[in-house]
């Protein structure tokens, strides 16, 4: 007889963790990163999830995503996660909404496995064995001496792939980039990340500077809402430096337009927004029909599991704020090995564990 477990209750908490050391982007800056946490509880064993959002995200699992959740069969997340959606229509999808529902999707999947006593690569199926990290910060907030240092330390670490942020002095720009690469050498790959601070003209003489300097990548040189912008910028870019978006992307449709618009030659996607496991699986899955590379956002923890599984990942962020918080709140968060992930095959689940008494002195 099939087996039928319940849901029977949703925890959730949310933590605010100062950076350390002030950071910013191309359009923002910040001392400190909220994480919201979920425990799904059924079966006789608990599911983690979580995303980094507002804790606004933490209110709308109470209400009303806990209600739209408890008591169905938790082997049935496709279920849960349509549930989810509905209960957010008149609240909102977009933002917050679709955040607090991809952390419950992920600590479903996650109780899922639990259950089964696997690990969550090897229920999903894994495509691969491992996927290449890119160490990810140089914030604008640093200057030459810190981000020298940071860039360098993550060569110095194995790590083939480096990420500066750029954007809030343009003008100042190709000096930090040109610190950069004299920092990490000439073997290692330079990305750089506007996070949609140029106007389309800035980022097309940017992408013809940054190229000298050997930059492959260059994410968000305008907002990704402008796909004509992104689209027009990526038929411009100099042979080898490709266009990235789409970390803000929370629903299939976001990641439609963007693919059909030949906006990008790298699509991104954040699990923690996108609609979780469930919602990052669709996404994979678009990308694959359209012939276009997937790179993780963020979140290593999550995503180095979800870019074995399934269809897979080109590359997943291992993102200095990120990297901190997950080492410093989950026991069981990976550790990259001469610049790769691989999800831990000994422990069911993502494997992961909240250091309950770390993260009290966090909590909101």
């Amino acid at each position: 007889m099939a087996r039928r477990e319940r849901l029977e209750r949703i925890e959730v908490r949310a933590y605010r963790i100062p950076t350390d050391a002030p950071e910013g982007d191309g359009t923002l800056r910040w001392d400190s990163t909220t994480l919201v946490v979920v425990h799904a509880h059924g079966g006789g064993a608990t599911g983690l999830g979580y995303t980094y959002a507002s804790k606004a995200a933490a209110g709308l699992i109470e209400d009303p995503l806990t209600s739209a959740v408890l008591q169905r069969d938790v082997f049935d997340v496709p279920g849960a996660h349509a549930a989810m959606r509905r209960a957010l229509r008149n609240v909102g999808i977009p933002g917050a909404g679709m955040m607090a529902l991809s952390a419950v999707d992920v600590a479903l999947w996650d109780l899922k496995a639990r259950i089964l006593d696997v690990p969550l690569a090897s229920l999903l199926g894994r495509a691969q064995e491992r996927v290449l990290a890119y160490g990810s910060g140089g914030f604008t907030t640093y200057d030459n001496a810190g981000l020298e240092k940071q860039l360098r330390g993550w060569v110095e670490q194995g790590f083939s792939r480096v990420k500066m942020k750029v954007g809030a002095s343009p003008d100042e720009d190709l000096g930090r980039v040109r610190v950069a690469r004299a920092a990490v050498g000439q073997k290692p790959a330079l990305m750089v990340d506007a996070n949609g601070a140029y106007t389309a003209t800035q980022a097309r003489a940017s992408a013809e500077r940054y190229a000298e300097f050997g930059v492959d990548w260059l994410e968000e040189p305008v907002s990704s809402d402008d796909l004509r912008g992104l689209g027009a910028i990526r038929a411009h870019a100099p042979a080898g430096l490709r266009i990235t978006a789409g970390e803000y992307g929370d629903t299939p449709l976001y990641f439609r337009r963007m693919l059909e618009a030949g906006a990008v030659d790298v699509l991104q996607a954040d699990a923690t927004r996108c609609g979780g496991v469930t919602g990052f699986l669709e996404c994979a899955a678009q990308a694959r029909a359209q012939q276009t590379p997937l790179s993780a956002h963020c979140a290593p923890a999550l995503h180095t599991t979800l870019g074995c599984a399934g269809l897979g990942c080109e590359s997943v962020e291992y993102f200095h704020d990120h990297v901190r918080i997950e080492a410093l709140l989950f026991d069981g968060a990976p550790s990259p090995r001469e610049g790769w992930l691989a999800p831990d095959l000994s422990r069911s689940g993502l494997g992961l564990e909240l250091k309950q008494r770390d993260a009290e002195r966090f909590r909101f």
